[in-house]
C-alpha cells in the first residue's frame, strides 16, 4: 500500500476514533471483522464529520498484510495519501 509508505497513516481503531472525532482524516478504512461496537462508533463520527469510510473486504490480518505490517489492523486513518491515488476510491462519478 503506497499510502502507508509515502503518506500519513494512523493504524488502529483507537487512533482512528480519536482522529475522526476531531475531523482530521481524509479517509477511514475498516476491516470487515472490526468489532461491531467500534465500527458503529467510527461510522457515527464519520457521518458527523463527513469523512468517507470504506469497509475493507478482508480481515484485520489481511489489512495488516496489505499495509506491510506483521500485526492485525482493524482500522486505519489516511491523513495524507502521499503518492497514492487512494482517495479516488471515494470519488463519485457523475454520469
Amino acid at each position: 500500500m503506497t499510502t502507508v509508505k509515502t503518506g500519513k497513516v494512523l493504524l488502529g481503531a483507537n487512533n482512528t476514533l480519536k482522529t475522526v472525532k476531531v475531523g482530521k482524516a481524509k479517509l477511514i478504512i475498516v476491516a470487515v471483522n472490526c468489532p461491531k461496537d467500534v465500527r458503529g462508533d467510527i461510522e457515527y463520527y464519520c457521518r458527523l464529520s463527513k469523512i468517507p469510510m470504506i469497509i475493507y473486504n478482508g480481515t484485520s490480518i489481511d489489512l495488516g498484510v496489505a499495509c506491510g505490517k506483521p500485526f492485525m489492523v482493524s482500522a486505519l486513518t489516511v491523513r495524507d495519501p502521499g503518492d497514492s491515488d487512494i482517495l479516488k476510491l471515494t470519488e463519485v462519478v457523475n454520469v
